[in-house]
């Protein structure tokens, strides 16, 4: 892991491993970056409850991934899916790629982002005068392999959002101006927060998620006052207290790493899956996205706790986070939408 205190590191960031409380918040940002397939995080909550502070946090623990050098894209010098189209021609004509180490991004989409500034932009007096495609990379360039965080995701704009899904769904980014086009990749960790009084929203940005945490505030007395104690160590002396969580952060990098490497030998039982999907059935939730982030959220969990074979207790963990935003809305119902989750978990895992 890099030195926390390094001078690049223009603004401290609050230490992931101090954050107090909302475990299932912090555990879906975790999976995602064990196994980016399983789509992002939605999460919803109170104002003043730590979502913009867990999320900015979690920059500290990404590990470093291999990338072609001097690449805007953050192109992967293995896999030609995630190749820049130069990139990917130069591999092709067997030319030898320069690599370099570097951290996974997290890359923050302001609320007022014009879509020139997220998508990029093409230099059309270059193409006419001198016959180059001239491309100016957005910020869904620099999120390639990265993670994209959208605070007040429910504020957005519309025509982004639009932007956003369809770039989340192919994994491309395609910007058409005056009769050029460009295409480039764009596989993000889509991370939004927002709070519910501000608004809805729209169910088919909400289903692009993998996964949903809900966070309230703390009403335990004495768990508040430890909050604003580490809140006021932090601003007193961030250096010093981030430097007292050195040995927890590294621990928990070397601990996403190990899992990182193990989730491919990671197995699911067959009688599992079938016991998941008939959860997803019962529950009434559209398309197979649920059953998808389940089985692979439930298999990052093994391996972030170093095993080869998931449980029911992990799926058990998991599944409320997978599917809660997926069930069908209904006014007139009192239960909540986790807690009917875990009912027909434990109904059909007979837990």
């Amino acid at each position: 892991m890099a030195d926390i205190n390094a001078p690049d590191q223009a603004r401290p960031v609050f230490p992931f491993t101090a954050i107090v409380g909302q475990e299932e918040m912090k555990l879906a940002l975790i999976l995602n970056v064990i196994d980016p397939k399983i789509g992002g995080v939605m999460i919803m909550g109170d104002r003043g409850t730590g979502k913009s502070t867990t999320v900015r946090a979690l920059v500290d623990l990404l590990p470093e991934i291999e990338v072609v050098a001097d690449d805007p894209f953050n192109s992967d010098p293995a896999d030609p899916e995630l190749m820049s189209q130069e990139t990917r021609e130069r591999a092709e004509r067997g030319d030898q790629l320069t690599t370099t180490t570097r951290k996974i991004a997290m890359v923050d989409l302001p609320l007022g982002a014009t879509e020139d500034r997220v998508c990029g932009t093409i230099d059309i007096e270059k193409a006419l005068t001198e016959g180059v495609k001239a491309f100016e990379p957005g910020l869904l360039a620099k999120a390639n392999r990265g993670i994209l965080y959208v605070d007040e995701v429910n504020l957005l704009d519309d025509h982004l959002v639009d932007v956003l899904l369809d770039s989340a769904a192919s994994g491309w980014n395609t910007v058409e101006r005056e009769g050029i086009s460009i295409s480039h990749p764009a596989r993000f960790i889509l991370v939004g927060s927002g709070n519910p009084e501000e608004g809805e929203l729209r169910p088919q940005l909400l289903d692009r998620f993998g996964m949903h945490a809900q966070i309230g505030t703390v009403k335990d007395a004495e768990l508040r006052v430890k909050i604003v104690e580490q809140r006021a160590s932090f601003d007193e002396s961030p250096v010093g207290f981030r430097n007292h969580y050195q040995g927890s952060q590294q621990e928990l990098t070397d601990r996403i790493v190990a899992a990182r490497k193990l989730l491919e030998k990671v197995s699911i039982d067959y009688d599992f899956r079938v016991k998941i999907s008939q959860i997803c059935s019962e529950l009434d939730v559209d398309g197979l996205r649920g059953d998808i982030v389940t089985n692979r959220a439930s298999q990052a969990l093994a391996a972030l706790e170093g095993r080869m074979e998931v449980t029911p207790q992990d799926i058990f963990r998991i599944i409320p986070l997978c599917l809660r935003h997926r069930l069908r809305k209904d006014p007139l119902e009192s239960i909540d939408s986790g807690d009917k989750v875990r009912e027909a978990f434990k109904k059909v895992f007979a837990y």
